[in-house]
């Protein structure tokens, strides 16, 4: 393979459009398999954030196309792809108006470990005016950690996180947003694939690096209160085992039983699924079968799940939880403690736990579709609220809205269509089921955990009754605070509400492309 990569033109400009989003922010992760870009939303006032646009591209750097093996040195093949990959996440970042402040482009152990690494950073500097920093292996493992402590609560907790790349694995214990311990191993599912195509001699490997480095005897130096995974690897192993593919029983798990689990899996449950996984590569045909269930991922999954298995023995790990956040969101939440003076990566146990479930049941169109809802009833909700405020109630219509009542709204909004998971038809109903009975609300009191799964069980078809709008416990509070109306109340005409409220209606023909009829009754 040749060191030397080519200048490429220079990448067309793409104006970006008047002013930027002052609330987004973004993380490119130029990873050894693929190139990823996260796209988030901000809230100013707590620095919390939800993803706006997540993209992947995969790139495979370091591996020469025309051959079957993994080489330190970048390709000018790996280079194209990797140009092509980061001009289309450039046009993405500037059509957002995300501001260059607010970005930043990280790399991994491919980048880090080549041999024309200079000349790789400087073509695409020179090719497309960005800026990459290459991550050292610690800083790598802190990023993650400090990923991880946006989805997990365990801030307070001694932890051990592992995370699994194409090209290595970071290991990290830390505990109050502190590194106790970080190591990189060169162990990865995309090299360990290309140089060990039997699984035997791949075992072996493993456990030679593993003991080489120490890090059982390191480990056990500490009191570890919980294991973590994160990476797009574990997290595909943990959905496999959690849709039963591991036992053979895919789309037979009880939905009571699925809806309760939370991200975890045992060693047990580990060891079955790698079972499936070597039957599958030996059955005629089987790779079929691997491939539609993992997609682009298949070819890797194998090395991926082995490699967990031999961390599990070696370092004799019961069970694991797994994160839906790793470096991208690491690298968000330290721009986002540049940006707000007010930031705290401890605070919002209950925004997390709302992430945390809508994540576990949403795929990412659905969590894309459900950012945008909340952005629209947000808007709404605004101009009601400011309405109101500035009418003081004096047409006789008194509704007081209140900042936790958006964040009830907002939750509604992130967890309507979990319940998709077990089939379209009556869905609203299953996702009210698992918000209120699933024990997955953090920081919620019980009242506030059936507030919200009555929000999603009546957000279609037909309107609820009347009894069935509030819980009941909530009723004479919600009376008291004034969010009925009170009693002697003049209903406001349609007349009067639509000329109240013409551009809320203007908001909804224009974004639902249908005009919102009005009806008021006196019962």
């Amino acid at each position: 393979m040749s060191a030397n990569l080519p200048i490429l033109p220079n990448a067309i400009s793409i104006p970006a459009r008047n002013g930027t989003s002052e609330n987004l922010f973004a993380a490119v992760d130029i990873g050894t398999n693929s190139f990823k870009l996260l796209v988030v939303r901000a809230d100013p006032s707590t620095g919390r954030f939800l993803t706006f646009d997540r993209f992947k591209e995969r790139v495979l750097l370091g591996l020469d196309t025309n051959t079957t093996t993994a080489s330190a040195t970048i390709s000018n093949a790996s280079l194209l792809r990797a140009i092509t990959a980061l001009r289309k996440f450039q046009t993405l970042l500037q059509s957002h108006r995300v501001p260059s402040s607010h970005s930043r482009l990280v790399a991994t152990s491919a980048v880090r470990e080549a041999s024309n690494r200079s000349q790789f950073l400087q073509t695409i500097d020179e090719t497309l005016g960005l800026k990459v920093d290459v991550l050292s292996g610690l800083e790598e493992a802190r990023l993650i950690y400090k990923g991880i402590l946006q989805f997990h609560p365990v801030h307070d907790r001694t932890v051990l996180t592992i995370d699994i790349g194409g090209g290595s694995t970071e290991f990290v214990i830390g505990k109050e947003g502190k590194i106790l311990f970080s190591i990189s191993l060169a162990l990865g599912h995309v090299t360990l694939t290309q140089k060990f195509p039997e699984v035997t001699e791949m075992r072996e490997h493993i456990k030679v690096i593993i003991r080489a480095s120490g890090l059982n005897e390191k480990v056990k130096h500490y009191n570890i209160d919980k294991v973590i995974g994160s990476s797009g690897t574990i997290r595909n192993i943990e959905k496999a085992i959690f849709r039963g593919y591991a036992s053979n029983m895919e789309g037979n798990v009880g939905i009571s039983e699925e809806s309760r689990r939370d991200w975890s899996f045992t060693t047990d449950e580990l060891k079955g699924l790698v079972e499936r996984l070597s039957e599958e590569e030996r059955r005629v045909g089987g790779k079929v079968q691997t491939q539609g269930f993992f997609k682009k991922r298949s070819e890797f999954i194998v090395a991926g799940a082995v490699l967990l298995e031999e961390i599990f023995e070696e370092l004799k790990i019961e069970e694991m939880e797994v994160s839906g956040y790793a470096l991208g969101e690491g690298v968000i939440a330290e721009k986002l403690g540049e940006v707000f003076d007010n930031y705290d990566p401890r605070a919002n146990a209950r925004w997390r736990s709302v992430t945390r479930l809508a994540t576990r049941f949403n795929n990412k169109q659905q969590m894309k579709s459900a950012a945008l809802c909340f952005s629209v009833a947000k808007e709404m909700f605004d101009g009601l609220r400011k309405g109101y405020e500035s009418g003081n109630g004096s047409d006789g219509f008194f509704v007081s809205l209140e900042d936790k009542d958006l964040e009830y709204l907002e939750a509604a909004c992130l967890l309507q269509k979990i319940g998709l998971y077990a089939g379209k038809k009556g869905y609203h109903k299953q996702s009210y089921h698992i918000i209120a009975k699933g024990d997955h609300l953090h920081g919620y009191n019980a009242e506030e955990v059936k507030l919200i799964a009555l929000l999603v069980r009546h957000h279609r078809k037909k309107l609820p009754a009347c009894d069935h709008v509030v819980p009941e416990e909530l009723t004479e509070e919600v009376l008291e605070a004034g969010n009925l109306p009170f009693p002697g109340y003049v209903l406001p005409s349609v007349k009067d509400f639509e000329t109240e409220h013409v551009k809320e209606l203007e908001l909804f023909r224009m974004v639902f492309q249908e005009r919102l009829s009005i009806a008021v009754t006196s019962s």
